[in-house]
């Protein structure tokens, strides 16, 4: 299906959706602070959506399923990004609060743009090769458990937000979040599934949450909500596996078993760890 024949209810409502529901993530880090905001905060939100947006814009099964089963390599890609943010600051140049955060945006970035041509061209030869992209997938799932679980042994500070991010700010967040997921659907419906699967987790999220908190809470708040981020986005990537299997099987009712096995069985516990080694 070519680009021009999506409907526009195809594109924005998906995109709509996402921008709703990233804005929720800066405001549970800032009331709850970055443990637990950090795990709510990465709940499977715009996923959802940017899945059934690529589902409906995808040619055929086959292509959505590539497309989900990418997601976990982006997660991970996500993952590293966000660990730019905890180890780069100390090491930036002693400049003023502006210089310093154009710097590490630019940086962090760069690093994910990187990374993400690294993921689709790794994922076009994995594929060439004949290998089935459900190993990769599982595997990528299974490693950014590994490093959630790593970045979070040796908690940070993650206080409460003390003072309330701004409007124009929530709603930059959105709008960035509702760009990235709209951009998603139109890349599957070029048949460049793996692209589409990058595209729909481009850190838009973690990106205006450390953004946006840095500028209004300072760095301690952000910072600390990196460990359980990470953690948390492990949901994410298993949504997108049990979405490839269930959105095929169920149609656009799929999501809702997808979505409540990666909460219930990833984001609880993982919030429930993180809050018994707070309380030692």
């Amino acid at each position: 299906m070519p680009p021009a024949a999506l409907s526009a209810t195809t594109v924005l409502l998906p995109a709509l959706l996402s921008g709703l529901v990233a804005i929720g993530a800066t405001v549970a880090i800032e009331r709850w602070g970055g443990r637990l905001g950090g795990v709510l905060g990465s709940v499977p939100t715009t996923i959802v959506p940017a899945s059934l947006g690529i589902a409906a814009s995808s040619d055929g099964a086959p292509a959505f399923q590539q497309a989900m089963l990418a997601v976990p390599a982006g997660m991970l890609l996500n993952a590293l990004f966000l660990w730019s943010w905890r180890a780069l600051p100390p090491r930036l140049p002693a400049w003023g609060l502006g210089p310093r955060l154009a710097l590490m945006v630019a940086l962090s970035l760069s690093g994910w743009a990187l990374g993400a041509v690294v993921v689709v061209r790794g994922g076009a030869a994995w594929r060439g090769a004949g290998l089935p992209m459900g190993a990769l997938g599982i595997g990528t799932t299974l490693a950014l458990l590994l490093a959630g679980l790593a970045a979070c042994l040796r908690p940070l500070p993650a206080p409460r937000g003390a003072r309330r991010v701004g409007l124009f700010t929530l709603l930059g967040r959105g709008l960035l979040a509702a760009t990235a997921i709209g951009t998603s659907v139109l890349v599957a419906a070029t048949g460049q599934p793996l692209l589409a699967g990058i595209a729909s987790v481009f850190p838009a999220i973690f990106l205006t949450t450390m953004l946006s908190l840095w500028l209004s809470q300072g760095q301690a708040v952000p910072v600390g909500a990196v460990g359980p981020m990470m953690l948390g986005s492990t949901s994410v990537a298993t949504y997108a596996l049990l979405a490839s299997l269930a959105l095929p099987a169920l149609g656009p009712w799929g999501a809702l078993p997808a979505w409540l096995l990666a909460t219930l069985g990833v984001s609880l516990p993982a919030g429930l760890w993180l809050r018994s080694r707070a309380a030692r």
